[in-house]
């Protein structure tokens, strides 16, 4: 039933992402939300589809690679709506829709089958510290998507050559406060995810850090933030060197979520790509 469901929530998180950049085209208010309900419609279905998925198997589905890109495509989505409440910015919602609908995408191409639960995986960390990593994740997500908006309006604004598009991006001075609000949001929570993640691992290995390549990984992308926000608070880092900070960061954090447990033997790998 779950994957039936996942099916349906990717298409209409694609159909969403299809009428945002048609509203980003025609810049037409009423399209854009329209847009914006049917990604809110997405979000639930989703919701659902992650509940159903729990009780068909037993456990927090984000045990493999199916049900991990899952999830951060749900807690991406619901990160960006939260925002969106605040600042309405339509190129953004397209830009993140198309997101979410890529890792649903990527995330239909894996095994989708429940598996049996690693014993290691069965406590009551696996929620608490894949929860918290996946929502600081899917924050600084999109400040991404922010900070590339940033470049390309920067680039038309010094060229003095203005497309269409231009008229569309969010000012400047919007798209580096989206950036620097995700900072402060994202990084209390990929930093309780870390901590969480060596709690667990001193009750199931005997050991708070092993240097597993996750941890390591994950470790030097948390440095990463943690110089744009040092930077951010005592130098005053902002516009142009805090997007490319952000979007170097994002990268480190794919490489972490993904690259890592695909490429890299450890704990955390998936032992296929089933998972």
């Amino acid at each position: 039933m779950s994957i039936l469901l996942y099916k349906v929530a990717l298409l209409m998180y694609a159909l969403a992402t299809l009428m945002s950049l048609v509203a980003v085209v025609r810049n037409r208010g009423n399209e854009g939300r329209r847009a914006r309900l049917l990604l809110l419609l997405a979000f639930c279905m989703h919701t659902l589809t992650l509940i159903v998925r729990y009780f068909e198997a037993g456990y927090t589905p984000v045990t493999n690679l199916h049900e991990s890109l899952s999830f951060f495509a749900w807690a991406l989505a619901g990160v960006f709506m939260l925002l969106d409440l605040q600042i309405r910015m339509q190129v953004m919602a397209a830009a993140t829709a198309t997101l979410v609908t890529v890792f649903m995408m990527f995330g239909s191409l894996m095994p989708m089958q429940t598996q049996d639960l690693n014993p290691v995986l069965d406590s009551f960390w696996l929620p608490i510290h894949v929860g918290l990593s996946f929502l600081g994740s899917a924050v600084f997500t999109v400040a991404f998507v922010a900070a590339i908006l940033y470049l390309i309006q920067e680039r038309m604004l010094k060229s003095k050559k203005f497309s269409a598009l231009h008229y569309r991006l969010p000012s400047l001075e919007t798209l580096d406060r989206v950036n620097y609000r995700c900072l402060k949001f994202g990084f209390p929570l990929m930093t309780m995810g870390i901590i969480s993640g060596a709690v667990w691992a001193e009750s199931a290995w005997g050991t708070y850090w092993s240097w597993d390549p996750k941890e390591s990984w994950a470790l030097i992308t948390w440095f990463l933030y943690a110089a744009l926000l040092h930077g951010r608070l005592t130098v005053g880092w902002r516009g142009r060197r805090a997007a490319i900070f952000a979007i170097i960061g994002f990268c480190f954090l794919l490489f972490t979520f993904l690259g890592v447990n695909l490429l890299l033997p450890g704990l955390h790998s998936y032992s296929s790509m089933a998972g």
